[in-house]
């Protein structure tokens, strides 16, 4: 008798068939409609294609046709190849890197021997159509690494082969999948056949790094995205020329909110008068919530120790992404380039040689700057230091005891790092003083800047950006306090979400995958935490949570919120997370009731995400049209005629005293200009004052939240009433007009990569 496979259907029942059964057989067993429908399949979690085999024993299935969100990753990482297929046929000689689904489409990384331009686009798309139109099958195959490495190499595809090198050389076998005369590594899945794509679009280029790698070859990175209709494509473009209308950096310009120096540093926010009082506002209103809370508020440096990071493991994790550290000894730049290229398994004998030859020179004091360029580390220090890692270094008999010798050698050397995270300062301001029990939660609060080295083809304005200021908070609590505490924590979130009308969202408890060595800590405490985050959205009302499988912090798990702005835009803000671990590798302690010493627990929390892209998203969300209390000019004073200026420079002073932003607008131009370029800067509200409103004591009130032009004149008002009613909408930090969605601009549940 064969294996037998048991399926779950997602509605709880039960199919039974033999082992090696496929998906597709699966659905057609259940019925014609279905297995016309069906794009890949979910078993155990995983996406997979339709012609995978199933495995004996006991597995959750379920079919994923056209109408599954998931689904559509599937199809847009199936047209990345179809786009890559079209790009070779017309661009011979082109070199492959990757093809990942994005948020809304998917793009693929490539080297023409001819650059692409967005004037090439149409021609790739008429191949790309000619590709659909042949539906032809994405068939899968596996060779042995080593044969699959020889086969890329044989279609000269040099990237492809150093992936297998570098990434893929501790797997027995490597994937591929097959369409027509083109063959691409990959794992998959894809959809059946080409012609399931039902509309696609080109978007854009950029340039990228080979793996992001900026020492590595310069790429071109093809952005398209792709749908199962041509309505949906259609919607989405419609979308997207509504984003392009509210994108934070021509608004950011026009507002005078922020600017972008190439002299003072890609991917600085430098914030102008207007934009810094956004921020400010924006700081206040959370800062006053905080306190009512129990925060307390502290400050850090903006460098740390780089042992502090080794500690808590943000270094060398996010090494990748960090500014290079900061060293009093110049060699210790030598030795790290040697350390990597030892650990890459890159280093020849010859550089091995040439490195030795560097560090012999300097520990006889051959070094080729001066003396007088490190007063604050003595030339004998250096030397002495290159001395102790030559004798150490030759001393190794392998390359697992070399590279313990140079890491060793460069943790024992004075290094910085621009901070990348906030936690381990606050941990030491922790560690400060003993604590009791009654000490806790201690509550910590900072608004503190983080630096990050984005590659530059992945900077955008201010939602990705180098040095960003977070919201940040460290709650140091008790066991028995966690639940609770995160509870309050979730509650803050949703606090500010609902304040600044960013009412649609989902919640996304992220956790690790079990695959995945990245994350550290003891799994009993990982299975706690996990347990703990899931019971308590469960038991929260009104939450539409999911689970992410791979998405938790290497050292905890956490809830994520996901926002969708009001074009249909999903952006990670806010975030919860519960670690058990960083009190550990910093062993933090506190007296108990019971007299004995006791670990805390750490949540780490940050409902805004960062300043810069918090505000680049509610500079798009709102279109610059900012409610009143968050606006940084509040009103304008527009005077009809010279006349009615002595009145007008009265009415702003009263307002001013009042304590709101108002400026006024004297110049002797036409009252219609004046209206204009107070509705182009987006002021909410315009007063209009003349010789009658001076005698009478009123202003003519112009709402510019109001969609209809034609309505937005109020009419006079006495200054008292209009005061009361700004005073009463800045109370209520009531939103003015904020569009809404007409389309889903997000992908799927998954990403994929070719």
């Amino acid at each position: 008798m064969s294996a037998q496979v048991s399926l779950k259907l997602p509605d709880g029942s039960i199919r039974e068939v033999p082992a090696g059964t496929r998906p597709r057989e699966v659905a057609e067993g259940i019925g014609k409609r279905l297995a016309a429908a069906a794009v890949a399949a979910k078993v155990d979690g995983e996406i997979v294609d339709l012609e995978r085999e199933l495995p004996a024993g006991e597995h959750t299935f379920e079919l994923l046709t056209d109408k599954s969100k998931e689904a559509l990753d599937v199809l847009r990482h199936s047209t990345a190849h179809i786009m890559a297929r079209a790009v070779m046929r017309l661009f011979p000689g082109t070199q492959l890197a990757f093809g990942p689904t994005t948020e809304n489409g998917y793009y693929y990384d490539i080297d023409s021997p001819t650059p692409i331009t967005e004037a090439d686009f149409p021609k790739i798309e008429e191949e790309m159509r000619k590709i659909v139109k042949l539906a032809e099958p994405f068939e899968r195959f596996e060779r042995p690494t080593a044969e699959g490495k020889a086969l890329v190499l044989d279609m000269k595809q040099k990237l492809k082969g150093e992936h297998i090198d570098e990434g893929l050389s501790k797997y027995d076998s490597v994937s591929f999948y097959r369409q027509g005369e083109f063959i691409d590594l990959c794992r998959g899945p894809h959809i059946p056949h080409a012609g399931k794509v039902g509309a696609f679009k080109l978007l854009s280029i950029a340039g990228a790094y080979w793996k992001n790698d900026a020492k590595r070859e310069q790429l071109q990175r093809l952005y398209g995205t792709a749908f199962f209709e041509q309505k949906q494509l259609d919607e989405y473009l419609k979308q997207v020329e509504e984003a392009k209308k509210r994108d934070h950096r021509v608004l950011g310009k026009q507002l005078k909110l922020f600017t972008i120096s190439q002299v003072a540093g890609q991917g600085m926010i430098l914030w102008m008068p207007k934009g810094a009082t956004l921020r400010f506002e924006l700081e206040q209103f959370i800062r006053a919530e905080l306190v009512k809370r129990g925060y307390s508020p502290v400050y850090t440096p903006h460098i740390g120790n780089l042992n502090l990071y080794r500690t808590s493991g943000h270094f060398p994790y996010y090494a990748d992404a960090q500014f290079p550290p900061m060293y009093f000894n110049p060699v210790v730049a030598t030795v790290d380039t040697w350390h990597v290229l030892l650990e890459k398994k890159h280093l020849t004998p010859e550089r091995e040689k040439a490195f030795l030859a560097v560090i012999e020179g300097v520990s006889n004091g051959e070094f080729p700057s001066g003396e007088d360029e490190y007063p604050r580390y003595t030339w004998g220090q250096i030397k002495l230091d290159a001395r102790a890692l030559l004798a150490e270094y030759k001393e190794a008999t392998d390359d697992a005891a070399k590279l313990k010798c140079l890491k060793d050698w460069m943790a024992g050397q004075e290094g910085y790092l621009l901070k990348p995270m906030n936690c381990p300062h606050h941990i030491q301001i922790y560690k400060a003083t003993p604590k009791s029990y009654r000490d806790l939660p201690l509550k910590l609060a900072e608004f503190g800047t983080v630096y990050r080295y984005e590659q530059s083809g992945e900077l955008g304005g201010m939602t990705r950006v180098r040095g960003f200021t977070q919201d940040d908070a460290h709650l140091f609590v008790t066991p028995e306090q966690v639940e609770g505490e995160l509870r309050s924590e979730i509650d803050l979130v949703l606090y500010i979400l609902r304040t600044l009308n960013l009412t649609d969202y989902r919640v996304r408890v992220s956790v690790r995958d079990p695959e995945s060595s990245k994350y550290v800590g003891d799994p009993a405490d990982w299975e706690k935490a996990e347990a703990t985050l899931k019971s308590i959205v469960e038991t929260t009302p009104g939450l539409n949570w999911s689970l992410g499988v791979g998405e938790a912090a290497f050292y905890g798990p956490k809830i994520d919120f996901i926002v969708k702005d009001c074009i249909g835009r999903e952006w990670q803000l806010g975030t919860v997370q519960l670690d058990y671990n960083l009190p550990k590798r910093f062993e933090l302690e506190y007296m108990g009731s019971d007299n004995h010493t006791h670990r805390p627990v750490m949540l780490h929390r940050a409902p805004f995400g960062s300043l810069e892209r918090f505000a680049g998203i509610l500079i798009e969300h709102f279109a610059g049209s900012f409610p009143l209390w968050l606006a940084p000019e509040q009103a304008r004073v527009l005077t009809i005629s010279e006349k009615s200026a002595e009145y007008g420079h009265k009415v702003e002073a009263e307002l001013k005293a009042a304590g709101f932003r108002v400026t006024g607008d004297y110049r002797s131009e036409k009252i219609g200009g004046k209206v204009a370029v107070g509705s182009q800067e987006k002021v909410p509200y315009l007063l209009v004052v003349g010789e009658k409103d001076a005698a009478n004591g009123t202003v003519s009130v112009r709402d510019e939240s109001i969609e209809d032009q034609k309505k937005r004149d109020l009419g006079p008002k006495p200054l008292a009433e209009v005061i009361a009613m700004f005073k009463a909408e800045i109370a209520e930090k009531r939103v003015r007009n904020v569009s809404t969605a007409t389309a889903d601009l997000t992908g799927g549940g998954a990403k994929f990569e070719g």
